[in-house]
């Protein structure tokens, strides 16, 4: 297996995860990619991520819904991905246990590079980009 940063990239558009898997391999990374819940929890079972990408919206579910059985198999960081541009979805997103929330569309420049930062980040580091009231599970 190779030792590069692993990104699990759950979302059910083939042409988003297309363009983004050349976007994070170009950036030395290992992508996997999953377009459904049932997807997900198989590759992260099997091989934890460094970074997961979560789309809301997939055919089987909320993405969120991912987080705490990815977490309990190594997956480190998590970030929404979402079209949804309301301070409900962002709230919710947080209190789930993502780090952060991107709106789509995000450019390529921007997803790359914000998301870079909490992958070389450690724990400790990761943890201090919470809110004081936010659980950092």
């Amino acid at each position: 297996m190779n030792d590069a940063p692993h990104v699990l990239l759950v979302e059910d558009n083939e042409l988003v995860t297309g363009a983004m898997q050349i976007l994070f391999e170009n950036a030395g990374y290992r992508v996997s990619i999953a377009p459904s819940i049932a997807d997900a929890l198989g590759i992260g079972k099997a091989d934890p991520a460094s970074l997961v990408l979560l789309d809301l919206t997939l055919p089987d579910g909320d993405g969120l819904a991912l987080i705490d059985p990815l977490r309990a198999s190594g997956s480190k960081t998590f970030v929404a991905l979402t079209g949804r541009d309301e301070p409900e979805t962002r709230e919710r997103c947080l209190a789930a246990g993502c780090i952060e929330v991107l709106i789509k569309p995000v450019s390529a420049r921007e997803l790359v590079a914000r998301t870079s930062s909490f992958i070389d980040a450690g724990p400790s580091q990761r943890d201090s980009w919470m809110h004081p009231d936010e659980d950092p599970r």
